[in-house]
């Protein structure tokens, strides 16, 4: 779509109309003309003041350089022809001056004036703009104290926990914080749909301090949640179960920079802080693209210049990099890198192996349980971008061939970013293919108060009672 608006602005710009191209053309010779008037007014005062100082008889110039000097008689001009060929345009662009040589000496030393002025103007109009300097907000996280006295700063958005009918956790990606969850999702559709969002800051990001991640809550805690819904999701690039395709399929796609920042998390992590504070820890904010060498697409690349994009960007990583530290940004690389403890063919959901032998074969049939699985019980699905060049889509076919049960969602022209960052429609298809139909958040508990009355009291009103009777009797 880009490149056939592309082809009919070209288009346009090639069909000006015959008028108004001799209008432009017009306009161009008479400044010219003015241009090189006044030159030559100008050039005729240094001529005099030139003949009054320098071209004398007995001047240096004219003694060493004149006609009647050694290098004069050596080097001779055709004056009269150069003259003659230049005598037609000098009376088109100079009609008040005739003499040619004079004229056009003139005409080229303006000529490079001009050029050097341009130049200066071009270069100034293309400067680099001055960086915004980043500003650290005030505190403004709720934050939990963990069992070991670390805190973990999270945001909720959406209906109240009581009334959710379904509770999203996202953890943030690399130079991100809480404060993203998915952008641009707007209030009335969690509503509609009854969700509570829940953002949290991963360790030495914004406030908080520890580490998680969506894979290995899949591995570890896979009883709490009830399904798993991700996005261009990132996996370990040097993972032994990838083959050679889909290995070469993702690292083609990556910069040389990219490359080598993995190479130093691999193997000199160290080294990771000195580029880190280079770029998004010096202080100015930038471009995500350039402190993160990332390739983008088409779309992607559209998407990050505009000003709604720059605004969230900007205020996300000013909570993202609030503490100044670079040590969690470089654990986060190095375990990108690193093994993870456990395999994403761990999380397949497969029959558990009986232990081997008649004893346990024979406590298999005696028990009379079921056969248990293994890996991960809940659904799978997976959004990729088949323009994605930041987790490209040899990247999610690895997955996908580990996990055959996941649901891969592919969608044509889109980037890493595009689809999930401020697209209504798109979170709205998101949601529904999540949710299924919207119910709105769950109904308002309507308690009834009833006044408990404990069995002794009883027992007193009843003996009260019949003591009335007996006397009335």
């Amino acid at each position: 779509m880009m490149g056939g608006e592309g082809f009919r602005t070209a288009s346009a710009a090639a069909g000006v109309a015959p008028d108004k191209a001799a209008s432009f053309n017009d306009v161009v010779r008479e400044f010219m003309k003015g241009l090189l008037e006044m030159s030559v007014e100008f050039g005729r005062g240094c001529r005099d003041v030139l003949r009054q100082s320098l071209v004398t008889e007995d001047s240096f110039l004219v003694r060493n350089f004149g006609n009647d000097s050694y290098i004069g008689r050596k080097i001779k001009v055709p004056k009269g022809k150069v003259l003659r060929r230049l005598r037609l345009f000098n009376e088109y662009l100079v009609p008040e001056d005739k003499d040619p040589l004079h004229a056009w000496s003139v005409i080229l030393s303006v000529f490079l004036l001009a050029l050097a002025v341009l130049s200066l103007s071009i270069e100034y109009d293309t400067a680099i703009p001055v960086a915004k300097k980043v500003y650290i907000h005030p505190p403004s996280a709720d934050r939990i104290i963990l069992p070991d006295g670390r805190y973990m700063a999270y945001r909720e958005q959406g209906v109240p926990a009581d009334r959710a009918r379904f509770s999203i956790i996202i953890p943030h990606s690399f130079l991100s914080s809480r404060l993203s969850g998915i952008p641009g999702l707007k209030a009335s559709l969690l509503e509609e749909f009854g969700v509570r969002l829940l953002t949290y800051d991963l360790p030495g990001f914004g406030y908080s301090t520890g580490s998680v991640h969506a894979w290995a809550a899949l591995r570890y805690i896979p009883d709490r949640l009830a399904g798993a819904a991700m996005f261009a999701p990132m996996v370990n690039p040097y993972d032994s179960l990838m083959n050679r395709g889909e290995r070469y399929g993702t690292w083609e796609k990556w910069t040389r920079k990219r490359k080598f920042m993995y190479f130093l998390a691999r193997r000199f992590p160290k080294f990771l802080s000195y580029f880190y504070r280079q770029s998004f820890l010096s202080g100015k904010h930038g471009q995500i693209d350039q402190w993160l060498a990332l390739t983008l697409g088409t779309r992607d690349r559209a998407l990050i210049e505009d000003p709604i994009y720059e605004e969230f960007w900007q205020r996300d990583v000013e909570e993202s990099i609030r503490q100044g530290n670079a040590k969690p940004f470089v654990e986060e690389a190095v375990l990108q890198v690193s093994n993870w403890g456990f395999s994403l063919a761990d999380l397949k959901l497969q029959k558990k192996q009986r232990g081997k032998g008649i004893l346990n074969l024979i406590k298999f049939f005696l028990s009379g349980s079921e056969e248990e699985y293994t890996g991960f019980l809940g659904p799978i699905h997976i959004w990729q971008g088949m323009d994605d060049k930041v987790v490209p889509p040899s990247m999610t076919d690895f997955v996908h061939r580990v996990l055959p049960s996941a649901a891969v969602h592919k969608l044509p022209y889109e980037g890493h970013f595009t689809y999930l960052y401020f697209c209504d429609e798109c979170h709205r298809q998101i949601f529904t293919t999540l949710f299924g139909t919207p119910q709105g958040p769950l109904p308002v508990n309507n308690t009834i108060e009833v006044e408990q009355t404990s069995l002794d009291d009883i027992q007193v009103q009843e003996d009260a009672s019949t003591q009335d009777d007996f006397k009335t009797n």
